[in-house]
Formats: C-alpha cells, structure tokens, sequence
C-alpha cells in the first residue's frame, strides 16, 4: 500500500514530530499516511444525480439495492428517479423546496432521494422513530413541502396527524408489498393486512406509484458549488435540533473520500450490509452516497435484528460492514452468528459513539473480521476519518483524516488559541465536506465555527488527542466533562476502566451535583447475562483503580441504557432522565 507522506494541518502544531517542532506553515507533517489514496487527492465537485447517472449508464444492469430477496439495477433507481422528479415539477414544486423523507431503509428511499434533488429541492431526512410533534416541528422548521413516507401504521399515522396539523402540503405514501419480490408482496397483503397501513387517498394524500411520471420533463439544471442537496438535522446537545445544510459539493466529496480508503480493488465488487438506516448522515455517506459513487451495491434491511442481519451477510456475501458498537454487541450476543458464514466480509467500520476495547476485541476474535474505527459528524457530512482498512491501525484511535481534510487542536477553555503542546484540545476541522452552517440559524455561526490561519474550523465538541503518527484519539465531550471540586474529569475515562470488568457489558458515566466538590462522577451499568456481581463491590473495584477526583458516588445497575435511534448509547437522555 503507498505511504504517501500527508498534509494534516495543524497536527505538527500541536505535537513535536520527529523533529518538526511547532512549526507554522501548516502545510507539512512528517507522519506517514497510511490510507491508500493521497491525501492531496483532488475530488471532483459533482452533484449526487451526477454520480448516480454515471453508475446507471456505465453499469445499468449492476445491483444497487438488495431488499428482501428483490434486486434493484442502479437503471432502474435511476429511471425510478428521474419519474419522481418529474412527477415532482408537475405538482408544482420549484427549485429550492424542500422534500421530506420519512422512511426506513426501503427502496423508494432511494428514488425518491436522488429523484428530489434532480428536481432541484433539497432532501429533509427524518427519523422514522420521531414521535408526532418531533416531526412536526422539524416540517415547520424547514418548510418541508411534500413528505415521502410508507404505507404501514407506525409511519403513517404519524405523518398523517403532522399532515393536519401543520403547514405540510402533501403526503405520499409508498407502497411495501409493491417493493417486496411478487410473492412476498401478495403474501403480505393477504396474510399480513395488520401490518399495512389503511391508506385514504385524496388531493393531499397521493400513492408513490401515482406520483412517478412518464412525461418527458427538462429539469432544472444543478450547481454542485452553490445549490443545497440536504439539511440534515441534529440534536446536539441542548435544545432545539438544528438542520446542517449539506451542499452537493459537500456530500459528492465526502463520499469519494469515504471510496478512497477502500483499498480492496474495484468497488462494484463491493457488496455493503446496510444495516445503518438511510436516513442517518452516517449511512447516507458511508453506505448510499459511496456505493453509488463506487458501482457498489448495498443489501439492505429495512431495521437492524441481529438474526436478519446474519441471513442477509450469508445470502448476499457482503464485504463491508459500518456499524455502531452496539451492532456489533448485538451480533456477538446472538446465538446465530457461531453457524454464520461472515467469512466474505474483508471489514467492519465502527462509529458513531467509541467502540468499547473487550467488544472490539472479542468480535475480531470470534469473527476474524478487522475492525476499524472511524469517526465523523452530522455537520462533516459524516466521515472525517477512520483506522486504515489494512496495515497501520491503533485500537482505541478514530485513525487518520481521510484525504483532503485538516484537523487542528484548540484551547478547551478558549477557542481563540491552540491547545497547549501535548496536551489534549478540541477538535476542529477543515475540509470540502464541511456543511455551510445551519439552516436559519446565523445566530449559530460564533459557536460552530473558529477562525485561525485564514481558514474557518467547524468546531466539534469533541476532545481529542493527535499522536506522533497522526492518528487521532477522542478523548471525550467538552459538554460532558464533569467538574469535580477544580479537576475536570473524562467519563469515558471512567468508562473505559469499568468495561475492563469482566461482569460488565454497557456504561455510560454522567456528572450528579454534589453540594462539597460541586459534581461528583456517577455510574449507570449494564451487566453481562451471566455476571453476579453487587453494585457496592464494583464501586469499590472502580474507585480503587482511578484518580480520587475520578471516584464514583455510585454505581447504579439497570436492566438497559438509553440509546440514539442508531443505537448509540445516550449520555444526553440519561442526564435528562436523572436529573
């Protein structure tokens, strides 16, 4: 594999490197790259409709989507595409409106993702897990003009109770048994009724099917520099979610930097196991957007259980696999995976929240497969870096910016200056796939992005180190570090020493008040199946292997977590439930 020398600004800044110093020319670090592609790789500006129309023409007949036992050709996405753009325009929608998804991970999503923006509107992804007056403040707060949802009870009767109640001006409804293979779907509408949404079609209320248009239909023509192609939205920490605004340019980037650390060869061999729901900015770069800049094709399902997810591996031989942690918990928890043949897998990339090191270790080992963690944001489009697929990778690291991305380390206390010399700093980037900002939200601008070297950093949140090879660990959350007395303590340092016990599977550690030290550090533990073991013994085994500033008040065990609708463990919700 090349060992291109990379360009990571800023990390020679921070940390003296084989005698490099601090240097401030930001241009040169000496760390080998070990990612296949150069890091000064020049990515073509392209709009997402682009890529997909150069996948369709240059492979038609190749697979996109895998459903259920049904295979979908990137022709006929594209074709499906192209008719609901159409359909589209001649319901009046205009260049710039904007299109709701709703939906779990079926084919119509991707139709109706690409088949949006080649009418010139901008896609609004929504978590099919939203309750009434999420969604619905989410409508309102981007204009949403016309939402995309699917035929069953969960889904749309929430979207029709958002539909009357807010300025939302058209729903249409997707049909699964129409996208299941023929017998499937007469299986289902015979068998299955209670499953199925009971749909009353009128003016604002329209079948997918009924939508997709024949007609031929110039479309508008796209500005991959300037047009906006996505606004994702985010919780963050504190209040209302915010929409990032993801351009064409930022997403058609991000996700040939995400195909160029595949080193593996020719993507359309590539079969991913879309597991990650679309809706997701991780999925949405790291499984849609790359498998159709590659020609790769993805076996999706359309929520994660553990039992499909193993059937779909061995019927598919998929070779990819990006998960959250708790995925790849969930696979080793389950019974099936000893009689799975997962041997077609060459690589599993974890992310969205640190992949605890027994669940990292135990995978690799009962499985075979390399584990690699990455990292990114809602706001990055969703990939900034990851361990390389093969060769050089630390455990315990987000591994190295992919190519055409730069990092810096700021003060934690104050953003205006560098973090000190070995010390760890926020996390701030620079790089094509960074979002514009939020949408209506200048007010937003002064927290999320920091100037320095002529340059605008979007600011993570995120503490981190850089090592001398320019592999990058997180260190923890600015917003979740805990005030002990004058001592600033790290949960997932805490974390990181509880899942050391044999007895423990899940941990999330939060800040409680405590009228002396100000806040003291408090435990919330899942225990392994098997596992006997009394909370007061573990308090004591923990606090006998941490700083005193790091001692826990109390380990509190409990039948589960909460969790992000990806699966991510959930700091934010917990804090809320306790406190």
């Amino acid at each position: 594999m090349p060992n291109a020398k990379s360009k990571v600004a800023g990390i020679e800044s921070l940390v003296p490197q084989r005698g490099i110093g601090h240097s401030t020319d930001m241009n040169v670090n000496s760390a080998p790259y070990h990612h296949p592609t150069p890091w000064d790789t020049q990515f073509e500006v392209v709009s997402l409709p682009d890529l997909l129309e150069r996948s369709a023409k240059v492979t038609p007949g190749a697979p996109l989507l895998h459903f259920l036992g049904r295979t979908y050709s990137y022709q006929e996405i594209y074709s499906e595409a192209q008719r609901f753009a159409a359909g589209l325009l001649e319901m009046g929608i205009k260049k710039g409106d904007r299109i709701g998804l709703f939906l779990p991970n079926v084919p119509i999503y991707a139709s109706a993702y690409y088949g949006a923006m080649m009418a010139g509107a901008i896609v609004v992804n929504f978590s099919p897990l939203y309750s009434v007056e999420e969604l619905e403040w989410q409508v309102q707060d981007s204009g949403t003009r016309a939402l995309v949802t699917l035929g069953v009870p969960e889904l749309y009767e929430t979207a029709s109770k958002v539909l009357a109640g807010s300025e939302l001006e058209t729903l249409i409804v997707g049909s699964l048994p129409n996208m299941l293979p023929k017998m499937k779907g007469i299986a289902l509408r015979l068998i299955g009724r209670s499953k199925l949404a009971k749909v009353t079609y009128r003016n604002n209320v329209k079948a997918w099917d009924d939508v997709l248009s024949d007609t031929p239909t110039k479309l508008p023509a796209i500005d991959s520099n300037e047009d906006l192609a996505l606004l994702q939205y985010t919780g963050g920490t504190t209040g209302r979610p915010k929409g990032a605004m993801l351009g064409h340019s930022q997403l058609a980037i991000n996700a040939q930097q995400t195909a160029a650390i595949n080193p593996f060869g020719k993507g359309a061999d590539e079969v991913f196991m879309g597991a990650l729901p679309f809706f997701h900015v991780f999925a949405n770069t790291a499984l849609l957007n790359h498998a159709v800049a590659s020609g790769a094709s993805i076996a999706i399902v359309p929520r994660f259980e553990a039992k499909q997810v193993l059937q779909t591996i061995e019927k598919y031989k998929t070779t990819g696999f990006p998960g959250v942690p708790t995925m790849f918990q969930a696979l080793l928890d389950h019974p099936d995976l000893a009689k799975t043949d997962v041997s077609s897998i060459r690589v599993c990339i974890s992310g969205g929240a640190p992949m605890p090191a027994p669940v990292h270790t135990r995978f690799e080992d009962v499985t075979g497969i390399r584990v690699c963690e990455g990292y990114g944001l809602t706001e990055s489009s969703g990939v900034v870096s990851v361990n390389p697929y093969e060769g050089e990778r630390k455990k315990g690291t987000i591994g190295q910016v992919v190519a055409g991305t730069e990092i810096l380390l700021l003060d934690k206390e104050d953003p205006s200056k560098l973090a000190p010399a070995g010390q760890p700093g926020e996390l701030v980037i620079h790089g094509p796939q960074v979002m514009r900002g939020y949408w209506k939200r200048p007010d937003a601008e002064a927290d999320t992005f920091a100037e320095h070297n002529g340059k605008k950093w979007l600011r993570t949140g995120d503490v981190a180190t850089v090592d001398e090879d320019g592999f990058i660990k997180i260190v923890d959350r600015i917003k979740d570090m805990i005030a002990v007395g004058g001592f600033k303590v790290f949960p997932s340092h805490v974390e990181d020493v509880v899942l050391q016990h044999d007895a423990v599977k899940e941990v999330l550690v939060i800040g409680v008040p405590d009228e002396y030290m100000g806040e003291k550090p408090r435990a919330y533990v899942v225990l392994n199946d098997d596992a006997d073991v009394a909370a007061d013994a573990l308090r004591d085994w923990l606090n006998g292997r941490v700083g005193k500033h790091e001692r826990v008040d109390e380990i509190v065990i409990r039948e589960e977590l909460p969790k992000t609708m990806i699966g991510k463990l959930d700091r934010k919700a917990l804090r809320a439930e306790v406190l």
